[in-house]
């Protein structure tokens, strides 16, 4: 079954898709009436609808079920010093398909540029497409934090467990199997290209963040990120299937 995206506000028992998700299923996939799609909304809900019209730039649809998922239990949060970004785009669908709560960008002390003011729109899109092929209804949170750890550090009060991955300088303390399966919500800070800072990581100890590694070999921090969350989402399903 194909599946689409279509924003919360426009879900309705009779709805309407318009826009590139309506050229897709006209012109690409060659939809027809009759047909049954998935709708997702990136907020947990999941919908089975059926094609009642279609016109040359939108398709009516029909509800015939929708089903509010629950977030989880334990919600996993990444943190990432800004850097380049020709393997930015990557991270984006990865984090989708292992269920990130959500993806931050900060700005760190040894960033190769600024990261942005503002969330850029084409980052959703590539999270929607990857939400679209793994059928997870959940779009992870995105943030960026142009005023550096202090900014970042503001909105951590909410998280019940904070990790820094310091990698090789805390080869003792590895991320274990108890920190990963912790409940409530996590978050793991990465740094950027160059690493963090000498006072980046005294501050961030000093706010309750906990150092950890992921071993003594020095990873790019995009291999930090997907580790982590799939470790986490590995565990999860692992805790699932025990059940």
């Amino acid at each position: 079954m194909k599946t689409f995206f279509l924003e919360t506000d426009k879900w309705d028992t009779n709805c309407l898709l318009e826009g590139q998700e309506a050229k897709h299923a006209i012109k690409v996939l060659r939809m027809r009436v009759g047909d049954t799609i998935r709708l997702l909304d990136g907020k947990g809900r999941e919908g089975i609808f059926a094609i009642t019209e279609i016109t040359k730039q939108a398709v009516s649809l029909e509800q015939q079920e929708v089903t509010q998922h629950p977030k989880p239990d334990a919600q996993h949060y990444v943190a990432i010093g800004w850097g380049k970004s020709v393997r930015r785009g990557w991270i984006f669908e990865k984090a989708v398909e292992f269920g990130a709560g959500g993806l931050w960008f900060w700005q760190a002390d040894r960033s190769q540029s600024k990261v942005p003011a503002e969330v850029k729109e084409g980052w959703e899109g590539q999270m929607l497409a990857g939400a679209k092929q793994c059928g997870n209804p959940w779009i992870p949170e995105l943030a960026t934090f142009p005023d550096g750890a202090k900014g970042l550090m503001k909105c951590a009060d909410e998280f019940d467990n904070i990790f820094m991955l310091w990698e090789g300088q805390s080869p003792s303390d590895v991320l274990s199997s108890e920190q990963l399966e912790l409940s409530g919500k996590t978050l793991f800070i990465i740094g950027p290209e160059g690493g963090f800072s000498d006072s980046e990581a005294s501050y961030f100890m000093e706010q309750g963040a906990q150092p950890v590694s992921l071993g003594k070999r020095i990873l790019r921090w995009e291999t930090a990120a997907l580790l982590c969350l799939g470790l986490a989402w590995w565990k999860g399903e692992v805790n699932n299937a025990a059940r």
